[in-house]
């Protein structure tokens, strides 16, 4: 559930089903941390440029972010919270729970 921190923790599975329902997938990893893979569908938004790119992520659909381990993606769902988005994820455990969950990656264009 969405908690004090004004986004929501979900798990890969979670986060398969609402992807195939049309969710808004962003990854704030690294260029050398993207190359290594992605999550079908994501977009590539360095968690530096965010604030530069907060007008680009959609308010009227699931917006789920994730990273590494899912630290950084926090904060980037901690950010957008305190911007008026109510509609933020952040992937527990990051890609690497993704990965760990049998999901497949793609790799980055």
């Amino acid at each position: 559930m969405f908690g004090l921190s004004g986004f929501k923790e979900v798990d890969p599975g979670y986060v398969a089903e609402i992807a195939a329902k049309g969710a808004h997938l962003i990854d704030v990893r690294t260029e050398a941390e993207v190359a290594q893979g992605v999550i079908d569908g994501a977009i590539h938004i360095p968690l530096h440029l965010l604030p530069l790119r907060a007008a680009d992520i959609p308010q009227d659909k699931p917006v789920v972010i994730y990273c590494r381990s899912g630290a950084r993606s926090a904060q980037a769902c901690s950010f957008m919270a305190s911007k008026g988005y109510d509609n933020m994820h952040n992937l527990s455990g990051g890609i690497m729970a993704w990965a760990r969950s049998g999901n497949a990656l793609r790799q980055a264009s």
